[in-house]
């Protein structure tokens, strides 16, 4: 039997790391492979996603993504600075994260990115967006997708025993 390769129809597990490219600082790691259905509706990036086509297991491949191409410009009307006392004492610190609801009801996650004497910003944006980043990106299984998983147009994550 021929070895699978990555392509329309097939679940791939990928691990994969995220890198600014500018300075090549490491924002994140996927070592628990995660599943997607390969031009399905919910997948990876394009550019990734052609980079992956005719891969096998244990291949892997490294990707640019500029911000177009990836999570998008910073956008300054996601940013939000308030005065600190109108801010909740769990939210006073860089780094903490906090969850909104927008006029349409969507979720919108923030991150305190300033403090100072008086103020405290929050930002509304992807940790990504404006950044360029280098995706490496590792095939760790492969297999045929389901009927189900053709009809839904992405990869089922796997059911636990009963």
């Amino acid at each position: 039997m021929a070895e699978q390769r990555v392509g329309r129809n097939k679940v791939v597990s990928i691990t994969y790391s995220v890198r600014d490219s500018q300075d090549d600082n490491l924002m994140e790691v996927v070592d628990i492979p995660v599943d997607y259905l390969h031009g399905g509706r919910v997948g990876l990036f394009e550019k990734i996603e052609a980079a992956l086509e005719g891969k096998g297991v244990g291949d892997r491949v490294e990707v640019i993504l500029t911000p177009e191409e990836g999570f998008g410009p910073h956008d300054p009307s996601k940013t939000f600075t308030d005065v600190i006392e109108n801010v909740p004492p769990e939210f006073r610190q860089k780094g903490a994260q906090a969850e909104f609801y927008n006029e349409a009801g969507e979720t919108i996650n923030m991150v305190v990115t300033h403090i100072d004497a008086g103020t405290v910003t929050l930002d509304g944006n992807h940790p990504f967006a404006g950044k360029t980043v280098v995706f490496a990106v590792e095939v760790a299984a492969l297999r045929d997708a389901t009927p189900d998983e053709r009809i839904a147009g992405e990869a089922q994550q796997a059911q636990g025993m009963h």
